[in-house]
């Protein structure tokens, strides 16, 4: 069980190695980590307001997100019900599917911030609260507002082998999260930076 695990870890980080070339670099950094937690943050600058990003987040996530982080493999059948409590769900199309996160907080154009485990922690003993927080950056032109956003996944249990390892793959597919979520509110097309 645990050589199955570390397989999918393995290729992650291969994945992640070959992809890091074409992804838009963020402000990133492991913050902390031990045998049993991880924490993981990212920050970046998008030339949008936070309402636009806000909306983008809970209502198109399914245009934005890379289909190589889900079950499917399609963002068709991704959605987010945007309230307390609500499912960052994907259908499977032959039916059944996976909630990949719960809403917890929601504070229209600042801040989201969701439970759950992610991937490949969902089959271990692992508990997470992912947070986007978003600030307007006083100063900018009113005509080309921008805003920063931050994102936080802490989480932690058990699970076969360490954190440690782990670690890359997980920062490099939480940057892939924040850098498509950039050039998808910029330009319109997630794969595709200004």
């Amino acid at each position: 069980m645990a050589s199955k695990h570390f397989a999918k870890m393995s290729a992650l980080l291969a994945f992640a190695s070959i992809s890091l070339c074409t992804s838009p670099l963020t402000h990133a950094t492991i913050a902390s980590y031990s045998a049993h937690s991880l924490q993981i943050k990212h920050e970046v600058t998008i030339a949008a307001p936070p309402a636009k990003i806000y909306d983008a987040i809970l209502q198109q996530v399914g245009q934005w997100w890379n289909p190589q982080h889900s079950y499917s493999k399609d963002g068709k059948n991704l959605s987010i019900d945007a309230r307390p409590g609500g499912c960052f769900c994907e259908k499977f199309p032959e039916g059944g599917g996976i909630e990949h996160l719960r809403v917890l907080y929601l504070a229209p154009n600042k801040a989201i911030r969701f439970q759950g485990a992610l991937g490949p922690f969902q089959a271990n003993g692992v508990a997470g609260t992912l947070t986007l927080q978003l600030t307007k950056i006083e100063g900018t032109d009113a005509a080309k507002p921008s805003t920063k956003l931050e994102l936080t996944y802490s989480f932690g249990g058990f699970m076969d082998g360490s954190f440690e390892k782990i670690a890359p793959a997980a920062d490099f597919m939480l940057g892939d999260v924040v850098g498509r979520l950039k050039n998808y509110v910029e330009t319109g097309d997630p794969a595709k930076t200004k």
